[in-house]
């Protein structure tokens, strides 16, 4: 496991390119590797032989008008029914049945597929992009610490110098926007743009502490903003690489705690290094950090976009047996579309999609819940050190309130799935009754009545004359919220759209950092004249307003969708690959007896896996992070 990991991971990558396959070699670059006959030059293009682990279908079955084929996919292995049975992904392709130089995986059980690798190795490389996420949500609340040095040092006002944290959290809400859809490319990949986007990451932090004056700590704060962006935008679709649709929302959930983690500890170690040594020194703390993550990422953090791993294993069967006409499904895709076309989507999607009703409402909803979160950072100073009188080093400690209550919020949201959730989910299934997507925001509509008590409990409890434990527990209730329905809303969407999931979540992605970049500006100003009562509660009023509107979608949100024109197509799709599932058992035996009706698998390539996989994400939507 070990000596594949370091292989696949950047460094090991470098390794095996310069010695032309000799150090740290893949199975094709052994001697004893044996070639699939299909593969070479010499082989007319037929269907693939025995020999292969591919069975050659039934006649009859070939014959029938209602064809199915076991399809290898960009993700995973699919089943698909013919246009007019509505049954199947639209952009599933052909393999080896009819196209035998097309390089795919050598059976279900590749070691080379994330999704096989061992639950040890996923465990770990799901370590690596937590921490990766961690670091780089460490650069936005750090600079925190560094403001009153700065102010001091550069003779800036407090509006002025929040621009450092203001700019950082609007860049990587911008930054996915250019970035991701370069990970989309077959041959970059994840971990080219990690690496390269976080090399500059701490290229671009030198400036800000060598910087001659304020106006190059900020142009320098966006930037490294924007390249840090990556890993907070797409580290969850790296978890997706790796980990079947039924284990995915936990393991999303412990991602989540990276993301939380960030910018709770960054005030903390922030805030004694700036009051001991200085106010360069939170970067100085921050670019140790990257600079470790960086060098450990390299070493130890493999590819896991599967189009990325197959236009490898292409390019090495091509200098294999000189068979220039074997090619992954990534790099046929690629040959239609040029990288303008994928920025224009990438870019155009998410604004055009943010004006449908639903996703407008998850944008506002989310956006304030986000924002506010980022006003604790003016409130704490205020309550904690003007109140309280903490220094500068332990003003940062009250967050901690926070990240006791984001560990236990992760525990109840997994109990949440495995004793509520799931079961429903089964029985509605079994019934033939399968839930809107709308039952995923319920949980978040709940926890939704944490945030206003949240803000009232730590608004009217922040007086000299109440121990200052009494507003860190208030406040740490925040995190219920935040959590709660970041988990709920961002699942709904991506849910309700899935032919534009990636685009809805860039929508939101992009409006969430806006208003969290915004808030701080007027943060302190805003407390100030309306007190720490009147502030709180305020917020919490519009906290409340909002709720009923919450549970409208809930109740209704499924008409809206019907009548949008950009979720028809989304919503054809769910209710044609619904009509077309038996309304039959759902035990896993069962499920295996219906699907071998319905489709030409060859035995040896058949597993319950891809029973879960067409049976929950691809007919049932409302499973897709949850079940």
């Amino acid at each position: 496991m070990v000596a594949d990991i370091f292989r696949d991971a950047t460094v090991g990558q470098l390794f095996n390119y310069f010695s032309n396959g000799t150090i740290l070699p893949y199975p094709e670059e052994r001697s004893d590797f044996t070639v699939p006959a299909r593969f070479l030059p010499s082989q007319t293009p037929t269907i693939a032989d025995e020999s292969d682990d591919v069975q050659k279908p039934e006649p009859e079955l070939q014959k029938s008008k209602e064809e199915v084929l076991v399809t290898e996919t960009d993700t995973s292995r699919e089943i698909t029914l013919d246009e007019n049975e509505g049954l199947g992904d639209l952009e599933a392709q052909k393999i080896n049945d009819g196209d035998p130089y097309l390089v795919t995986w050598y059976g279900v059980d590749d070691p080379e597929n994330p999704k096989n690798w061992s639950s040890k190795k996923r465990a770990f490389v799901g370590f690596c992009v937590t921490w990766m996420t961690f670091t780089s949500y460490v650069g936005s609340a750090i600079y925190i610490a560094a403001i009153p040095g700065i102010m001091e040092q550069f003779h800036v006002g407090l509006t002025y110098a929040e621009l450092g944290l203001t700019l950082y959290v609007f860049a990587y809400g911008l930054g996915p926007m250019f970035l991701s859809p370069l990970q989309e490319l077959p041959k970059l990949g994840r971990n080219t743009v990690y690496m390269c986007s976080m090399a500059l990451f701490i290229i671009f932090q030198i400036p800000t502490f060598v910087a001659p004056n304020f106006q190059t700590i900020l142009a320098f704060r966006f930037f490294t903003g924007f390249f840090c962006s990556p890993a907070l935008a797409t580290g969850g679709a790296s978890m997706g690489d790796m980990y079947p649709v039924s284990e995915l929302a936990m393991l999303l959930a412990l991602w989540a705690e990276g993301v939380n983690a960030g910018p709770i500890v960054g005030p903390i170690i922030g805030g004694f290094a700036a009051q001991a040594k200085g106010w360069k020194w939170p970067f100085y703390e921050l670019i140790w950090l990257s600079s470790f993550s960086f060098v450990f990422l390299m070493l130890c953090l493999p590819e896991t976009y599967e189009p990325t791993i197959l236009h490898r294993r292409a390019r090495r069967l091509r200098k294999l047996t000189g068979n220039q006409q074997l090619t992954s499904q990534g790099e046929r895709d690629a040959k239609e579309q040029h990288l303008g076309l994928v920025f224009k989507d990438a870019l155009l999607k998410p604004i055009i999609l943010a004006t449908e009703p639903v996703v407008l409402f998850c944008n506002i909803f989310i956006g304030l819940v986000y924002a506010i979160f980022y006003l604790w950072y003016e409130a704490f100073p205020l309550v904690f050190t003007g109140i309280y009188h903490f220094n500068l080093g332990e003003s940062g400690l009250p967050f901690l309130g926070f990240l006791v209550n984001s560990i236990l919020g992760f525990f109840i949201y997994i109990a949440y799935l495995k004793y509520h959730f799931q079961p429903r989910m089964m029985k509605a299934m079994a019934a033939g009754k399968p839930s809107s997507p709308e039952t995923l925001l319920e949980l978040g509509l709940i926890a939704s009545i944490t945030i206003p008590l949240s803000l009232f409990w730590f608004g009217f409890t922040s007086r000299a004359s109440i121990h200052w434990i009494v507003p860190i527990i208030g406040a740490s209730f925040y995190l219920f919220g935040i959590f709660f329905n970041f988990q709920s809303v961002l699942i709904y969407i991506s849910s309700a759209y899935p032919a534009y999931a990636a685009s809805v979540l860039a929508s939101n992605a992009l409006f969430r950092s806006t208003a969290a970049s915004v808030f701080p500006l007027f943060g302190r100003f805003f407390f100030q004249n309306l007190g720490l009562g009147g502030g709180s509660g305020l917020l919490a009023g519009i906290s409340i307003v909002l709720m009923p509107v919450y549970y409208a979608l809930i109740r209704w949100g499924h008409i809206l969708r019907r009548r949008s024109n950009l979720s028809e197509a989304s919503t054809e799709i769910f209710e044609r690959k619904y009509e077309s599932v038996p309304q039959t058992p759902v035990l896993v035996h069962e499920l295996v007896k219906t699907a071998k009706k319905f489709a030409q698998i060859p035995l040896n390539l058949y597993s319950t896996t891809i029973v879960e996989k067409v049976f929950t994400n691809e007919y049932f939507n409302v499973a897709i992070s949850t079940y």
